[in-house]
């Protein structure tokens, strides 16, 4: 049967009026995706970024290419995601001193939380405290006892707010005096760790795992309640007598604000089945990474209680804006 003049029309009459589908409204990515990690490279979430855009590119049409853009904290770099069109081709991969950085600097350009849309929550960040091999010390207690009898004299690197929160809650909390003296990444800091000038830093299991098989660095405590797989003959910080020490951190990945929910799914189910494969999980656990995916909105949730602690922690002084 022959349709008539009068069924065409209001099919396509139909077909104008139903939704479009996704790809046909623009399908993602259409362009090169500008991935954007605000922290210097070499440190364990560039390592992180490079790993899961070379495990995405088979299944895209498009690569994702990293940019580091560091400073400030990470603030510059977020500051241009936060800015950025919310196509999908911007996106931002963050440690949690993300949401920490507006109790611990004196002033941001953007709410944490508020200006910027949660896609995935990618990783646990498991914080460990390293010593080259030539320091006076083998263990968080022998760290302790020698800051003790040489107060200030231990230098305490860091990378970012949380690092450098953990550094002085342990010193606060030990008795001690440790100054705190601030890296760009983590693997600038652990280049000085190996070359022995510096005593002690708090950083990821990330960038301290390649230096393992050198026999340069030593990890003295892990920062969360718990022995990390990575490094199970590594006692917490609790166990060696600093008690109810549990601080740790993750690696999320976020866009710029008022991104659609359905290019927030697509983006976060094409980076969850990387984060699902079996060959990707094992690629995570030779770099020292713990795999903590969650969707979007229990990246949000986990944001929120994040932004409740260190609120708390910031009323009780704990954390002091920079000056």
């Amino acid at each position: 049967m022959i349709p008539s003049r009068r069924s065409l029309l209001l099919a396509a009459a139909a077909a104008l009026a139903a939704p479009a589908p996704l790809a046909a409204q623009g399908a993602w990515p259409s362009r090169p995706v500008r991935l954007v990690v605000p922290y210097a490279a070499s440190g364990g979430t560039d390592i992180l970024a490079r790993a899961m855009a070379e495990a995405l590119r088979p299944s895209l049409p498009q690569p994702i290419v990293v940019e580091n853009r560091a400073g400030a904290a990470g603030v510059i770099g977020s500051e241009t995601v936060a800015r950025a069109e919310p196509d999908g081709h911007t996106l931002l991969m963050v440690v949690s001193t993300h949401v920490m950085n507006r109790y611990h600097l004196p002033s941001m350009p953007f709410d944490p939380i508020r200006d910027f849309t949660p896609i995935a929550m990618l990783t646990r960040n498991t914080m460990v405290l390293v010593a080259g091999s030539a320091q006076p010390f083998d263990s968080l207690r022998g760290m302790i006892d020698y800051a003790k009898r040489n107060p200030g004299r231990v230098g305490t690197g860091s990378t970012e707010a949380l690092s450098s929160f953990i550094g002085q809650e342990l010193a606060r909390r030990a008795g001690i005096e440790t100054p705190d003296i601030a890296y760009r990444s983590g693997g600038l800091l652990m280049n000085d760790i190996v070359a022995g000038h510096l005593p002690v830093g708090w950083t990821s299991t990330v960038s301290a795992t390649p230096h393992m098989q050198t026999g340069r660095v030593r990890i003295l405590a892990v920062s969360t309640g718990t022995r990390t797989p990575f490094f199970p003959d590594v006692p917490t910080a609790a166990e060696q007598g600093v008690s109810d020490f549990d601080l740790s951190g993750w690696v999320a990945l976020l866009g710029p604000p008022r991104m659609a929910p359905a290019l927030v799914e697509q983006i976060g189910g094409a980076v969850r089945r990387v984060f699902d494969d079996a060959t990707f999980q094992q690629r995570l656990v030779t770099l020292g990474v713990e795999r903590d995916f969650r969707p979007a909105p229990a990246l949000l949730e986990a944001m929120q209680r994040d932004d409740r602690i260190w609120a708390a922690a910031a009323q009780a002084g704990h954390i002091r804006p920079q000056q």
